[in-house]
């Protein structure tokens, strides 16, 4: 993928008293570049308790190419492709929420617990020329995934 029509891409978890916070960071880090950062704050909940947020946000073409490179192995792409005009705002920004614990296993999933929100480029910026520019970038990543499947199903039955 050469061009990436992202200005930025933040990424947030909550880490909950009840959890391990070094889980947490480690499935944020499923999506990240490995010399990202993360930001850490702790906050205290409505009843008293611990929740420390952890976020980074990506500027560069290379790191953005390797969080929509971990965001292409996502099955539902098609979903989210249909639902763009619901998941990009008035801002230009594209938002998807990603399963915690499928990330801490190393899988990509839609689910709670990491939102992702990218800053789509659009030139005039409107919604209806970002989330063209979205659907586009998410259709080459489907397809890029489904060419390397095939890929991969080739050289498994060339093996047998």
């Amino acid at each position: 993928m050469a061009k990436v029509p992202f200005h930025y891409v933040d990424l947030r978890a909550f880490a909950y008293a009840t959890e391990d916070e070094k889980r947490v960071a480690d499935a944020l880090r499923t999506f990240l570049p490995e010399d990202a950062e993360l930001d850490r704050v702790e906050n205290v909940g409505h009843h008293g308790d611990r929740i420390v947020v952890l976020s980074a946000r990506i500027e560069n073409a290379d790191g953005m190419r390797h969080v929509l490179d971990r965001l292409s192995g996502l099955d539902e792409v098609d979903r989210v492709i249909d639902e763009l005009d619901q998941r990009v705002d008035d801002n230009c920004a594209l938002f998807l929420r990603v399963d915690k614990q499928a990330a801490f296993r190393g899988e990509v999933r839609l689910g709670p617990g990491i939102t992702v929100r990218a800053k789509v480029e659009a030139y005039p910026a409107k919604k209806e020329a970002a989330v063209e520019n979205a659907r586009e970038t998410l259709g080459r990543l489907a397809d890029e995934d489904a060419g390397e499947a095939a890929d991969d199903a080739a050289d498994d039955a060339d093996e047998e």
